[in-house]
């Protein structure tokens, strides 16, 4: 049975995000209240985006898998600007490992877009990556420190014991 993943944005600028098997049937429910809570409490919803799918649990994969999605991640679907997409999907946690590689990259990169070691020409740039033989600003970005949650309220009192 064909399927539907819908997108609404509500009166107060949310999104709700749905699946259908009658996608104008679904609609008019949001509209007249018979929808779900949320767009009951924020109409009138207006239809921003939808995707037709062969099987309706096809359409409800999608719709779980964009319900967790970011609220700019939805925006740029919904704008079509698919480019954005990938970026998006980036974690914290990598979008801060890529920066820091980034920063280092660009000690290495000469002007015609080569890489090389401009600020140490005696340090490949594996060793850079690694962490070896830098000082300073470059070799801060990629060093970790070694202290746990645990040993944190003994770091802030000053405490001369070394962390594991």
């Amino acid at each position: 049975m064909k399927g539907y993943l819908y997108i609404l944005r509500c009166s107060d600028g949310s999104y709700y995000t749905g699946s259908t098997t009658n996608l104008e049937r679904r609609l008019a429910q949001h509209q007249s209240g018979e929808g779900a809570n949320h767009t009951k409490k924020h109409l009138p919803v207006e239809l921003v985006y939808y995707e037709e799918y062969a099987r309706i649990d096809d359409a409800f994969y999608r719709e779980k898998q964009i319900q967790g999605w970011s609220r700019k991640k939805k925006e740029a679907l919904i704008n079509g600007a698919f480019e954005k997409l990938k970026p998006l999907s980036m974690a914290y946690r990598d979008l801060r490992k890529e920066s820091s590689l980034e920063n280092v990259k660009g000690v290495f990169e000469n002007k015609k877009g080569g890489i090389e070691n401009l600020s140490h020409p005696e340090v490949s740039l594996p060793e850079a990556l690694e962490g070896k033989a830098l000082e300073g600003e470059v070799k801060s970005v990629v060093s970790r420190t070694s202290t746990t949650d645990s040993m944190l309220p003994e770091v802030l009192e000053g405490s001369d014991k070394e962390a594991p």
